[in-house]
């Protein structure tokens, strides 16, 4: 996949002043899984244009749990930051990013500037109909789906050997580890997942699927 950012996103072919001229100034950076790129409630120092890696954000409560709100991956936009850029208010929400992520780090002047132009400007307002999209799948699911259907949902498209943490689960779908953890060995005492040290194997998929989508009562 091409890491080149007007390939990953268009819109950047038309900004002013334009991505070429700024040189050393925009250049991309590295950083490692599990980097905080942004914290709620913090100044939003930066939009980030992720060109390789990926970017969970999340909301947590004052008890600790997490929820994941969505994740950015390369020619995806995030909407907590620009959110957080328009309003100049503080950052709703914490990024971070979930495995080795390359990105370029946009200034608030440079950002700025840049939505002058029509091409960005539709771009960031396209995302927020996108992201808003999402999260209403997500207050719908929360609001009424039971979290055995959610976790089973949650274990489906990923393949049937998932490197997956209890906790990473339970912040995926904004529980606690204890519940998670007591569903998935329900899970397994009926065949449907094998589970180890950091690992879940899928036994039955079709099993989960039928779960997933129960109509609840």
């Amino acid at each position: 996949m091409s890491t080149d950012p007007c390939t990953l996103y268009p819109a950047l072919a038309h900004v002013e002043p334009p991505l070429h001229a700024l040189g050393a100034a925009l250049a991309p950076m590295t950083v490692p899984t599990d980097t905080v790129l942004f914290d709620a409630n913090a100044a939003c120092m930066g939009f980030p244009l992720v060109l390789e890696g990926e970017v969970r954000v999340s909301r947590r409560s004052s008890d600790g749990r997490s929820l994941e709100l969505y994740r950015v991956v390369p020619g995806e936009l995030c909407l907590a930051s620009s959110a957080s850029l328009f309003r100049s208010q503080p950052l709703s929400a914490t990024g971070t990013t979930t495995k080795p992520t390359k990105l370029l780090l946009i200034s608030p002047t440079l950002f700025g500037q840049w939505l002058e132009t029509p091409e960005f400007r539709n771009a960031v307002l396209g995302l927020f109909a996108e992201r808003m999209a999402d999260l209403t799948g997500l207050i719908d699911a929360i609001a009424f789906q039971r979290l055995d259907q959610r976790l089973a949902a949650a274990l489906l498209g990923r393949g049937t050997h998932l490197a997956l943490t209890h906790q990473q689960l339970a912040d995926e779908l904004g529980t606690v580890r204890e519940i998670v953890s007591r569903l998935l060995r329900r899970f397994e005492r009926e065949g449907w997942v094998e589970l180890a040290r950091e690992q879940i194997r899928i036994c039955d998929s079709a099993a989960l699927r039928h779960l997933a989508s129960l109509q609840t009562p």
